[in-house]
């Protein structure tokens, strides 16, 4: 009987201890959310879009938070990027326009500025994604399909996440906060926040076919990117030509150390200086390039991107058993996306060739334009144009730029001129394309390429 009153009451101290426990943990999420609650944004921007060969404009939504008193707010850049405005619902339900200040594709990072006439603001406090430990509670804040004002529990299931360059989103230079709070669509650019009420991360993406997966992009690497658009509208990067991959196989030359350069695009200033496939870089201006692991690839090429721009750095690799340093001198990194423009008219659509999308689809220069889109039906698409393939030539009046082919295609519209020969290249092959101005079916149907909806 004595043992059975003793397990009662070692029962009931443990039960009022989960429970002093629970108690404990709602009120610190209930305190973190109060925190940051009146700094969410819900965002509705309009934004051009372009699919099937036309341009059209789409209110999409997503999340974003107030950093600082006079209303500047962190988004993602594929909620607010290539927004015509962006309206944001505040917590008190006011609703206020706000101006794209600057995008960074490239961590997937915009930033707003409220009108001033609403001010001053409500701001969150951001803290540090440096010490983020995997099982740290977190809340995911923001507007999951248009529902403003949610908030989700869960904790970091992973501090470090590497992501393939080539999935849904870039992430170059940075790795990811993987966390079971739910992030869904609408979510992007929301706060990811510790029980402290502090922002150390932006919500970014979830797992496609998956749940409790959702990925942040850690608070660190948003400051500088942040910081940076604020003072000049946009990040300066260093470009060298360099695909690197982690150290893999132990051989003669590498003994797990550095990382090896698995390409070097031929058009670069790491060509030009010698470097090849199959070195291993040690370091970059005396710092270590190491990369054991995937997970350790953004930071090396993080270190490649801040060094000055147009500036000598000195590299050192690994080559044939001995150790060789190469200076070289950097360039600007191009935009990851050219702008887009609709040619109404002749029914497609088309982007810059920017030096990034030049790589892409092996131009030896960034010239011309590239198709992105063909409307059905209309001249183009009745001219068998196709999406992807890039205009070198108007009428043997060579295609430099994008800016060079509106000149030119405003005279011959203008001018109805009947017939136009395009020259362009898919691949290794070239070939021409004739369209007649004459032959423009009205009411044509559009081919649509891609959905849009919530971000």
């Amino acid at each position: 009987m004595k043992k059975i009153v003793a397990l009662s009451a070692a029962a009931g101290v443990l039960l009022s201890g989960c429970v002093t426990l629970g108690l404990s943990t709602e009120s610190a999420v209930i305190r973190a959310k109060n925190k940051v609650a009146p700094a969410l944004v819900h965002i509705r921007p309009v934004k051009e879009v372009f699919t099937g060969g036309r341009r059209t404009e789409v209110l999409v939504v997503g999340s974003g938070f107030i950093i600082s008193r006079d209303g500047y707010v962190v988004t993602n850049e594929h909620v607010a990027g290539e927004s015509a405005f962006v309206r944001c619902v505040l917590e008190n339900k006011e609703e206020v326009e706000a101006a794209v200040v600057g995008v960074d594709p490239y961590t997937d990072i915009a930033v707003l500025k409220l009108a001033e006439d609403h001010g001053p603001y409500p701001y969150a406090k951001l803290g540090t994604s440096r010490d983020l430990e995997a099982g740290q509670t977190v809340i995911a804040m923001g507007s999951p399909h248009g529902l403003a004002r949610s908030v989700s529990l869960g904790i970091v299931s992973v501090t470090d996440r590497y992501l393939p360059e080539g999935g849904p989103l870039p992430a170059p230079y940075h790795t990811w906060i993987q966390t079971d709070a739910a992030i869904n669509r609408g979510n992007s650019g929301g706060p990811l926040v510790n029980l402290r009420g502090e922002v150390v991360g932006v919500n970014a993406r979830k797992q496609a076919r998956a749940e409790n997966i959702g990925f942040a992009i850690p608070i660190d690497a948003v400051v500088e990117v942040v910081d940076a658009i604020i003072a000049h509208g946009r990040v300066q990067r260093s470009w060298l030509g360099l695909t690197l991959q982690e150290i893999t196989v132990k051989t003669d030359d590498v003994t797990q150390k550095g990382a090896v350069i698995a390409d070097v695009d031929p058009l670069s200033p790491a060509y030009e200086a010698g470097l090849r496939a199959g070195d291993v870089l040690l370091t970059v201006n005396g710092q270590s390039t190491d990369a054991r692991f995937v997970e350790d690839l953004p930071a090396v090429r993080k270190r490649i991107a801040d060094l000055a721009v147009g500036e000598p750095a000195t590299l050192r690799i690994a080559r044939g058993g001995a150790e060789l340093d190469i200076e070289v001198v950097t360039a600007e990194k191009s935009e990851l996306r050219g702008k887009e423009v609709e040619f109404r008219e002749w029914g497609f659509t088309a982007t810059e060739v920017t030096p990034a999308v030049a790589r892409v689809v092996r131009l030896e220069t960034p010239t011309g334009i590239f198709v992105s889109g063909v409307q059905v039906g209309g001249l183009a698409g009745n001219a068998r144009l196709k999406r992807g393939e890039i205009i070198l030539s108007v009428d043997g009046r060579a295609v430099g730029n994008l800016a060079a082919f509106q000149r030119l295609y405003g005279e011959l519209v203008g001018g109805k001129q009947r017939l136009v020969l395009l020259q362009v290249k898919f691949g290794a092959l070239t070939r021409f394309v004739l369209l007649k101005q004459e032959d423009v079916s009205s009411g044509a149907a559009v081919d649509s390429e891609e959905d849009v909806g919530e971000d």
